[in-house]
């Protein structure tokens, strides 16, 4: 049984563990970056997430291995190509999902608990909902909601409606983003998905420019509350408006103009000017945060 190879490696998918670093999000906005002892719990925490997450992935490509091999990309993921077994694949994935709830109950019951939502909605996701168009998604998005709410719990800081509502809706842009492409795929005669007649590229790409202008005004009004603005004690805030502006604008030409959004994760580990934009925008945003006087 060909289990043991580096089809293995793949199938857990190491670089998509870049949508993990959403656990560390209150963290650093509750100003406590510097204690160790919160630091080590939380990146526990984001370790056994990956593992969940890894699990969630095999699974994913064992339902999703007869549309992979039409996929011109996808065909060639481990299960879909042949290179890990079906038998392998199903024990890997119990494994990893069992090893990472039990990090995460053992960290701190909550966290375990929102790992549990996590599985329990991406089984769900996996099986059924991933096929009902616009839910799809919004499942995705909730995905990025519940790390933040792992991030929460072993942190010890409450989430803001603000994060909470940007991390939603710009997962929500991604998302919609990466479903263009399995539509222009589709009109190139190749169906990746089963859901792809509830979307066409006019619907599409409408969203993408609602779901870009509400994420730029949502995080502006954000930067301009003056909750916030009294939390951190800095109205210097807003000015970090200038790279999500950027951030956006970029992905957005990635996706019309470059025609590339099928993978986020792929787009920000080789996309430079994302990457200095990203950037651009932690240090000034740790800048204000850490010398501003407060937490959001």
């Amino acid at each position: 049984m060909r289990c043991f190879n580096t089809g293995i490696i793949r199938l857990l998918r190491p670089r998509q563990y870049v949508k993990n670093l959403f656990i560390f999000l209150p963290l650093i906005f509750g100003l406590k970056l510097p204690i160790l002892s919160v630091g080590v719990l939380t990146l526990g925490g984001a370790m056994g997430f990956c593992l969940l997450a890894s699990g969630i992935y095999v699974l994913n490509d064992l339902y999703d291995a007869p549309e992979d091999r039409m996929h011109p990309v996808k065909k060639f993921r481990p299960i879909a190509s042949g290179e890990v077994t079906l038998n392998c694949a199903g024990v890997l994935s119990i494994f990893l999902m069992g090893i990472g709830l039990s990090i995460l109950f053992a960290l701190h019951a909550d966290a375990g608990v929102w790992g549990l939502i996590y599985a329990g909605m991406n089984i769900a996701y996996t099986v059924k909902l991933k096929h009902i168009p616009i839910v799809d998604i919004v499942v995705v998005a909730l995905g990025f909601v519940i790390r933040l709410g792992v991030g929460s719990v072993l942190s010890a800081v409450p989430l803001s409606h603000w994060i909470v509502l940007m991390t939603f809706l710009l997962a929500l842009f991604l998302a919609i983003a990466k479903r263009r492409d399995d539509v222009l795929l589709a009109l190139k005669g190749t169906r990746a998905r089963k859901n792809i007649d509830g979307y066409n590229l006019e619907f599409i790409n409408a969203v993408m420019v609602l779901m870009a202008g509400v994420t730029i005004v949502a995080y502006l009004m954000y930067t301009l509350s003056p909750e916030i603005i009294a939390r951190i004690g800095s109205t210097h805030l807003f000015y970090s408006g200038i790279f999500v502006v950027l951030g956006i604008f970029r992905y957005m030409q990635l996706t019309f103009v470059v025609q590339d959004s099928g993978n986020p994760t792929a787009i920000l580990l080789k996309d430079r000017f994302i990457q200095l934009v990203l950037f651009g925008w932690i240090s000034f945003f740790i800048a204000v945060l850490y010398f501003g006087g407060g937490g959001v």
